[in-house]
């Protein structure tokens, strides 16, 4: 089962045409119409502690959203 931070928000056809997913392999920019996160457990965060935690694996996160969320800086994989 995909992680939430793992799911892009677009689907398999948009993915295909899409830079980010195909191409270059990066995350998807928050300025996508399609990058926003509307789950539930989704919440920002601007917690310092929780943004710059040296131990969370950010490389797993697909969307920038997911760098500032508490969810995922909680629940993510770790270095």
């Amino acid at each position: 089962m995909a992680r939430c931070w793992e799911m892009r928000g677009c689907d398999d056809e948009m993915q295909a045409e899409c830079l980010h997913s195909t191409t270059l392999h990066d995350r998807c920019p928050t300025k996508c119409a399609f990058a926003g996160c509307d789950l539930p457990q989704h919440e920002l965060t601007s917690d310092p502690a929780l943004v710059f935690d040296p131990s969370v694996d950010r490389d797993h996160a697909v969307k920038e959203y997911c760098l500032f969320c508490a969810f995922f800086l909680i629940n993510g994989p770790r270095r």
